[in-house]
């Protein structure tokens, strides 16, 4: 009787603090797995506000993995950039900023202004352009109730998103780039002579926070992706629309203890798992694309054209060669293991059709292997 009492006063005491009415949706999850460790509505539709920069930083690093920028490139800054609301830089029309500094205003000080820039560099000019490739890309990676408006997070009825796609999003970001990760544990930065504060309240004093982002607008409130390691273990809680950066932070807080005390990584005394809870740790959302099922590589054709897909980027070339034997066995594509510029070897396959690519990345992921297509 004392434990059921025990176990009762403890779902209370977690659902008293965290405040549910002070908040929308939550979530928390290991990084490296996929595996979904607690959630609250993670699938419902909500403003994801700048949590939507996430997204507009994903495609700027897409962009220097292949070469279409270059960290000490200058981009040029467009009236309508200028005229961006705040917050922002204030950069005035007609000026220019470094690509480095673009991505630290962005990631730190969530600079509204800059988001537009990058959009504007990045896809033909317009900012419309650039949200309707951040709606596909969003699709080709898992996202299935993301829709992009704008690169900023701005205010828009149709620009939604959920938990889970901003958990599966930032998972995508450290996964995919890991060598531009660091940007989000920024905790200040002086550019022009004023020095900018993150937001995220976490870093620097949450044990092991590493990242990473926050939002806020009128209709979304206030929002927060916060990741952070222990003990080899690596996770990322979502909060969307808190009452107040005192509520994101609690909830995140609390989202990342329950977490690892699943491990036995924390003091935190948390709850057993509700039957919501249980019936996600078999359900990773890293594997998102399709359902579980046995997949026959040989009906697959893979035809050529201009599109590749990526199974990954390892430290070391025995890692990215055991990568390569899998995805052969798998998906029955010959990978190539390439090294980048800061020494990371990249598993891919090159030269596939639209149509291709996307079967074997259905195929791979499936199979449990994470990939994503790039042109």
């Amino acid at each position: 009787m004392k434990r059921v009492l025990s176990l009762v006063l403890s779902l209370f005491l977690f659902c008293g603090v965290a405040g549910a009415a002070q908040y929308k949706a939550a979530l928390v999850a290991d990084i490296d797995s996929g595996r979904v460790l607690y959630q609250e509505n993670a699938n419902e539709l909500n403003y994801p506000a700048s949590l939507t920069k996430i997204m507009t930083l994903y495609l700027t690093f897409d962009a220097l993995e292949h070469g279409r920028l270059h960290l000490d490139d200058y981009l040029i800054v467009s009236n309508y950039a200028a005229n961006a609301d705040p917050v922002k830089l204030g950069l005035a029309a007609g000026s220019k900023i470094k690509v480095e500094d673009a991505i630290k205003a962005v990631a730190v000080h969530s600079a509204n202004d800059v988001a537009r820039v990058l959009a504007e560099n990045l896809q033909g000019g317009k900012e419309g352009n650039f949200a309707n490739l951040m709606t596909r890309v969003a699709n080709e990676i898992g996202l299935k109730n993301t829709n992009f408006e704008n690169s900023s997070g701005l205010p828009n009825d149709d620009h939604m998103s959920t938990a889970r796609d901003i958990a599966l999003l930032s998972m995508a970001v450290y996964k995919h780039f890991p060598q531009y990760w660091k940007y989000f544990g920024i905790k200040t930065w002086t550019y022009n002579g004023k020095t900018y504060t993150n937001g995220n309240r976490l870093l620097g004093n949450y044990p092991g926070a590493d990242g990473m982002k926050t939002g806020f607008t009128n209709k979304s409130k206030y929002s927060l992706v916060a990741t952070a390691k222990q003990n080899n273990h690596h996770l990322i809680a979502v909060v969307l629309g808190a009452e107040n950066k005192d509520v994101r932070a609690n909830v995140a807080t609390k989202m990342l203890n329950l977490g690892f005390s699943k491990f036995g990584n924390s003091n935190y005394v948390a709850p057993k798992p509700v039957n919501t809870v249980a019936a996600t740790n078999t359900n990773p959302i890293a594997k998102y694309a399709v359902d579980k099922q046995e997949t026959s590589k040989n009906n697959i054709t893979y035809s050529s054209g201009n599109a590749g897909i990526q199974f990954g980027a390892y430290s070391t070339y025995d890692a990215a060669k055991k990568q390569a034997e899998k995805v052969k066995s798998v998906v029955g594509l010959n990978a190539n293991i390439e090294q980048n510029d800061t020494g990371l070897y990249r598993v891919r396959v090159n030269g596939l059709s639209e149509s291709g690519a996307q079967n074997a990345k259905n195929t791979a992921i499936a199979n449990g292997i994470d990939c994503y297509i790039f042109h």
